[in-house]
């Protein structure tokens, strides 16, 4: 069952220190560059994860084209792609090895999140991480 109790998500915020943000986007007018920009001024390691901006920069990271180009852990995938892409984005999370899937708000795929939960996932859906730190009062990563 996905978290959706404040201690069960400020607890997965705290505990976090790299997200890999899949839907990234180098304009500054999408939600997703205003929420890295948030994650990042938390103290996050935020990872830019977009196949048509790969190479590129956002916000002082190299983009990636996919989850698996990484190689550094990932504690949370956040997703910024629709909820039928968002099983696609699961499936690579789980084969990456990150340790939580967070589908951002309007983002709801059941499917996926059983799927990451019975390979040891912690799953979101339907909520903004850069919302749930401010709400949360999550302190900022050292």
């Amino acid at each position: 069952m996905p978290l959706t109790t404040d201690a069960d998500i400020h607890d997965l915020l705290a505990g976090a220190r790299t997200i890999a943000l899949v839907g990234a986007s180098d304009r500054p007018n999408r939600p997703s560059y205003g929420v890295m920009a948030a994650l990042q001024r938390h103290g996050y390691r935020v990872i830019p994860v977009n196949p048509q901006i790969t190479g590129e920069h956002v916000h002082g990271e190299f983009v990636f084209r996919e989850l698996a180009q990484l190689g550094d852990p990932i504690d949370i995938v956040d997703i910024f792609r629709n909820s039928a892409a968002a099983g696609e984005v699961v499936d690579q999370a789980i084969a990456a090895g990150a340790k939580a899937v967070w589908m951002q708000l309007g983002v709801i795929n059941h499917d996926a999140a059983e799927r990451a939960e019975a390979a040891g996932l912690k799953v979101v859906m339907d909520r903004c991480p850069a919302i749930e730190l401010r709400r949360l009062g999550v302190p900022s990563v050292a």
